[in-house]
């Protein structure tokens, strides 16, 4: 199973911390982490997953490597720059998104209709005609949205109905 997270690239420690226990909790599943493979979220991220025993995988925006934060275990340089994020969400069957910034919101609008599941955590809410549009599904905590997201994949999947 492939979870992409997202998130900004600058992220309060409070965000931070927030990132590395959704990496920590889907490295204990043995869930491959799919991210940007940045600082802020990714690295966070990364970080907790590889602390976990979990592979990351880094879908860069330049054409270097050694652009990857050290958490990255497989960097894949695009030079495509923002496009990336396209294939970042696309390369998970459910995304977790942690805060964020337009740049999280673009990535949240490419999952969605690509008909990828979306669990958010301090992220963007949608709202239609000013009412509230339910396809981020809302998490409260780490443990929460990857147990989300994996129940998303396997409903998907027809595992649960």
């Amino acid at each position: 199973m492939q979870i992409s997270v997202i998130g900004g690239s600058r992220c309060s420690q409070k965000e931070a911390e927030l990132a590395e226990q959704v990496g920590a909790e889907l490295g204990k599943r043995g869930i491959t982490l799919v991210c940007g493979g940045l600082s802020g979220v990714m690295t966070a991220a990364c970080k907790g997953a590889r602390s976990a025993g979990g592979t990351t995988v880094g879908i860069l925006p330049g054409n270097r490597r050694e652009d990857a934060n050290p958490y990255v275990d497989v960097p894949i340089v695009t030079t495509i720059g923002e496009a990336r994020n396209v294939i970042v969400v696309c390369s998970g069957e459910a995304v977790i998104a942690v805060s964020g910034q337009y740049g999280t919101l673009s990535e949240i609008a490419h999952a969605l209709r690509n008909k990828i599941p979306v669990v958010g955590l301090n992220t963007w809410s949608l709202s239609r005609g000013g009412k509230l549009d339910g396809s981020v599904i809302m998490a409260e905590t780490a443990v929460e949205a990857v147990e989300k997201a994996v129940a998303a994949i396997e409903e998907r999947k027809g595992f649960r109905k």
